[in-house]
């Protein structure tokens, strides 16, 4: 199961680390973890534009899809590929759905125990509180950098989890200084050395979404199977 989140899960950028040194004393991990905390208190929902790139390091390989991302509070959270290939990916609390409206087939999975692992990895940022953070990850301040001119702290975050650790050995998080919110991931396989980056662009904030965007509706004929 956390296989095929992983599977789901860019530009160059610019450091600013020549910042004067006052401001970078007001950089702490302490800080930071309070703006997320702050932050998670009053998140309700987004939308947002999102591009994944996954880097296959020994043959060298990139692939990029791009789509958009609507996520609620309350465990929701749908996905719509639509570059280079259509497919929905949709959560409704502990119902995991991923679409494909080429051959007409639609993958169910029951999350049960592993919700929230999965968590971790779909929804990391949107509403996280820093207090939860480090209870799941051992983390590092890396700086800060400028990312599609917005100022951004770059946090790394290492599993604590031997489950999570079997997937991933460590994540990084670009999260916007005037929001909290992630404008970019980036995902580092175990073993392989292979990564995943996940941009974010155009993002609101609290808006309204429909219960009607998180139902599993799809088009008649389509094929349902659940995978071990």
């Amino acid at each position: 199961m956390l296989a095929v989140v992983c599977a789901l899960a860019g530009p160059m950028l610019i450091s600013t680390s020549g910042m004067p040194t006052s401001q970078q004393a007001n950089l702490t991990l302490e800080n930071v973890l309070k703006q997320m905390d702050a932050q998670a208190a009053d998140f309700h929902s987004l939308t947002a534009d999102l591009e994944r790139t996954k880097v296959t390091v020994v043959v060298n390989d990139k692939s990029t899809e791009s789509g958009r991302i609507l996520v609620r509070r309350d465990d929701k959270m749908r996905i719509e590929l639509t570059q280079p290939d259509e497919r929905t990916i949709l959560r409704d609390g502990d119902n995991f759905y991923i679409y494909n409206p080429k051959i007409r087939r639609v993958e169910e999975y029951n999350l049960g125990k592993k919700k929230s692992v999965v968590d971790q990895f779909l929804l990391l940022g949107f509403g996280t509180s820093g207090k939860s953070l480090t209870e799941s990850y051992a983390m590092t301040l890396k700086g800060e950098e400028t990312l599609d001119n917005k100022k951004a702290v770059l946090l790394e975050l290492v599993p604590k989890t031997d489950e999570v650790k079997q997937q991933l050995s460590k994540i990084q998080l670009w999260l916007d200084e005037s929001t909290w919110l992630p404008v970019q991931q980036q995902f580092f396989e175990t073993g392989s050395g292979d990564y995943f980056i996940i941009r974010y662009k155009n993002m609101a904030r609290n808006v309204r979404i429909s219960d009607v965007e998180f139902k599993p509706h799809w088009p008649h004929g389509t094929t349902k199977i659940q995978p071990q």
